[in-house]
């Protein structure tokens, strides 16, 4: 909202290619705009839709129709312009208020979690479309959303905010990998957490001890021996493993049992208890050559060492 120029911020100040907007007004900020309810005008058809822009800024209705039409090719409905917004489902409808957005070549796209209306399978659809739309268009996307897998999906960069304060700013796959600290490993993707208790430092490997079990984790940090951390990892780096001794300077290990089996189609997610009562979750892919564990079945779980981050 601050962005948009909806908003005044208390401090700071907001620059766009390195010039500062605060002061301006939002029609002059040259930035489009896609709200989750899409916004549209009930009385005007597609095309006065995503051409009131236009007429806004008084651009000739022989070049509103040009641009109009070439915005509804870009979001791939170039014969929907005579239709209305009740006679559109609701991903035509998101389409419709991307092109209105986009039609008057703004230097900023702000969406504020417009496929949040939207069911799963036609949402990833469309996230796709937004993909492939940034690409042609080659301006800056600021997208927000409260949907993890869609944030990791979207975006060339993330920021985790947490009360309005910012906990990391990195590529997707930084912020799943390498979580800074607990909020962002729990709120990006499931993870496990484990209490440990520091035990040393060997070639940037945080060596720990858990119920006498020792354990590894990467860390660019040294914390003082004896005291108490925490070690986090995915669910789907963990492993079911049969054979004895697989564990190591590389890969850590535990026993546990299984406490709850779920099948979801593409993977099967398992709830693990170890002995002092520490749950674990375990996903592995859904295949005929994996043996599915039963309920109250002991058995042992690893996963590398690469895949320990210190939180």
């Amino acid at each position: 909202m601050m962005i948009a120029g909806f908003e005044l911020p208390s401090t700071g100040d907001i620059a766009i290619d390195g010039v500062s907007v605060v002061e301006k007004p939002p029609h002059h900020r040259n930035i489009g705009m896609v709200f989750q309810n899409y916004a549209l005008f009930p009385h005007l058809n597609v095309a006065e839709n995503i051409g009131f822009p236009l007429k806004q800024r008084g651009v000739p209705k022989l070049e509103r129709t040009r641009l109009v039409g070439k915005a509804l090719e870009m979001v791939r409905l170039p014969d929907y312009g005579a239709r209305y917004p009740r006679q559109l489902s609701g991903g035509q409808q998101q389409r419709v208020a991307v092109a209105r957005a986009i039609v008057f070549k703004p230097r900023l796209l702000l969406m504020d979690e417009p496929l949040g209306a939207l069911d799963k399978q036609l949402r990833e659809n469309l996230q796709l479309e937004i993909r492939r739309l940034h690409a042609d268009l080659g301006i800056t996307f600021i997208y927000v959303t409260h949907d993890q897998e869609e944030a990791l999906t979207m975006s060339d960069r993330v920021a985790v905010m947490n009360e309005g304060n910012v906990e990391q700013v990195g590529r997707p796959e930084d912020l799943y990998d390498r979580p800074c600290n607990r909020f962002v490993a729990s709120f990006i993707g499931e993870s496990n957490f484990l209490p440990v208790i520091a035990r040393g430092l060997e070639k940037g490997v945080v060596l720990a001890e858990w119920n006498g079990v020792l354990l590894r984790a990467v860390s660019s940090v040294q914390p003082a021996s004896g005291s108490k951390l925490t070690f986090t990892t995915r669910p789907e780096r963990l492993r079911f493993v049969d054979t004895p001794g697989e564990s190591g300077p590389t890969v850590n290990r535990m026993s546990v049992t299984v406490a709850e089996a779920v099948f979801s189609g593409e993977r099967c997610r398992f709830v693990l208890k170890a002995n002092d009562g520490t749950t674990m979750v375990l996903k592995e892919p859904s295949s005929a050559t994996l043996r599915r564990r039963a309920v109250g079945e002991r058995t042992d779980i690893a996963w590398s060492v690469a895949d320990t981050v210190l939180v």
